[in-house]
């Protein structure tokens, strides 16, 4: 038997406590990632922290 609003399912809105509880840590969440990403994001796409970068290319040019 259909309910006054028709055949299907119809779920209650979410109050708005809710809502803004949501937003906050969803808004938190991606503060912090970017955060996280302003720190370790050289280190992920291939920084190395020390500094043997061009220890390999100074040795390298001497020898030519």
């Amino acid at each position: 038997m259909a309910g006054p609003h028709g055949p299907g399912f119809h779920p209650h809105l979410p109050g708005m406590g809710y809502k803004i509880l949501s937003t906050t840590l969803g808004a938190t969440m991606w503060f912090f990632i970017f955060y996280r990403a302003r720190k370790d994001g050289p280190k992920l796409l291939g920084a190395h922290p020390w500094g043997h970068d061009d220890h390999g290319h100074a040795a390298h040019s001497e020898h030519h």
